[in-house]
């Protein structure tokens, strides 16, 4: 590791995570589900594509900006929002900080480790996201909870099934951090001395609940907790979609998308935005990289709704891939956390000047002056590539 801690690519990023992070930590990061048939396509499928660069006439200048729901953005990534973040103190208010100093929005999960209102503070620009849980009442209340925090939009994720196990075995995450999880972690803690130091700082330990799905003054369930009451809630319509949508009434992005009918019935719903999603490779196992499918929405419902696309994105070519095939951004999930491991709020600043990079490069290479000037034509898609 540098003096100043700079790391060159994503994968360097997620190498120092996980020697940094304690092994139960690092495996949640990386998640997957059963076989990890999605999770590893997610990456693979963006090797599949190629360029068609051009070597002369190149623009001097690319310009990177683009708006997502409203939210002038300075490059198409933004965060995506994930759960209960263990891997630094400072959690999902240092990514907050490093999206608002690299001009992009934050998606905040509610089942995050730090309440809405800090968030907000620390950026302006941040999507809060729900899940379908619990009575419609709870549901209300933390959509004005967020909403008076100063959150400029919604998205709603509801690609979950519940799937169970992992081939290669899955962390041991306690239900929360008491005296007896203490001890039985400590070990891990201790092989980690860094992370742990980080944590000792602060006189606090990582907070394995969700302050965003408490009402004022109550104890926040933990995350496990919030979990339980999820699989408990009866599962949403597409009523339910759009009677959610009516009562935020602003800019609204249903996450999760993977069909070109669930995205004419997104936008039939009254959405802003939809995310082509497979939730990380964490859904449904052997369901198809999110960049697979992407072209065939995009031609569905491209000209109706905007498209963001999330899995897989490490590297700036990715996300010019992306927005080729009709996305108008991506979201970046694992890419960000493994940054915050390494490094805290200037780690995911770090990520974010790495993606910034590549695109320029790749914007550069194909002969455009602006990523909206990006086609399929800049890209050599094989046979059979596409689903």
């Amino acid at each position: 590791m540098s003096r100043t801690g700079w790391f060159e690519t994503v994968a360097e990023a997620q190498r120092r995570a996980r020697k940094r992070l304690p092994k139960s930590v690092y495996s949640a990061l990386v998640a997957g589900s059963e076989q990890g048939l999605s999770i590893d396509d997610n990456v693979a499928a963006f090797g599949e594509l190629g360029f068609a660069p051009h070597v002369a006439n190149l623009s001097a200048k690319r310009d990177l900006s683009t708006t997502i729901m409203g939210q002038q953005i300075s490059l198409p990534v933004i965060i995506s929002p994930t759960g209960v973040q263990a891997v630094h103190p400072d959690g999902e208010v240092a990514v907050a900080r490093a999206a608002a100093a690299r001009g992009t929005v934050v998606g905040l999960s509610s089942f995050a480790s730090k309440p809405v209102e800090e968030v907000c503070a620390a950026n302006p620009q941040t999507f809060f996201q729900m899940y379908w849980v619990g009575t419609r009442e709870r549901m209300i209340e933390r959509m004005e909870r967020a909403r008076s925090a100063g959150a400029s939009g919604l998205i709603v994720t509801l690609d979950w099934s519940f799937s169970n196990g992992r081939d290669w075995g899955s962390p041991a995450i306690p239900e929360k951090m008491d005296l007896r999880a203490m001890a039985r972690f400590a070990p891990e803690g201790l092989m980690r001395p860094r992370w742990l130091l980080d944590f000792a700082k602060t006189g606090k330990v990582p907070d394995l609940t969700t302050p965003n799905l408490a009402r004022p003054g109550e104890t926040p369930p933990t995350f496990f907790g919030a979990y339980g009451e999820w699989m408990g809630t009866p599962l949403p319509t597409w009523e339910d979609v759009a009677w959610l949508r009516e009562q935020w009434g602003g800019p609204f992005m249903l996450k999760g998308i993977m069909r070109v009918d669930d995205a004419k019935r997104a936008v039939e719903a009254g959405v802003s935005a939809i995310s082509v999603s497979n939730h990380g490779g964490n859904n449904l196992d052997g369901t198809p990289a999110p960049i697979r499918v992407l072209p065939a929405i995009a031609a569905a419902v491209g000209d109706e709704v905007e498209i963001v696309l999330d899995g897989g994105i490490r590297r700036g070519s990715d996300v010019v891939k992306a927005v080729a095939l009709g996305a108008r951004a991506v979201m970046i999930g694992r890419a960000y956390l493994w940054g915050l491991a390494a490094g805290g709020q200037a780690g995911v600043e770090n990520v974010l000047d790495i993606l910034r990079g590549g695109i320029d490069s790749a914007i550069l290479g194909t002969g455009h002056s602006s990523i909206h000037d990006l086609t399929a034509d800049d890209l050599i898609i094989p046979p059979g590539f596409t689903r």
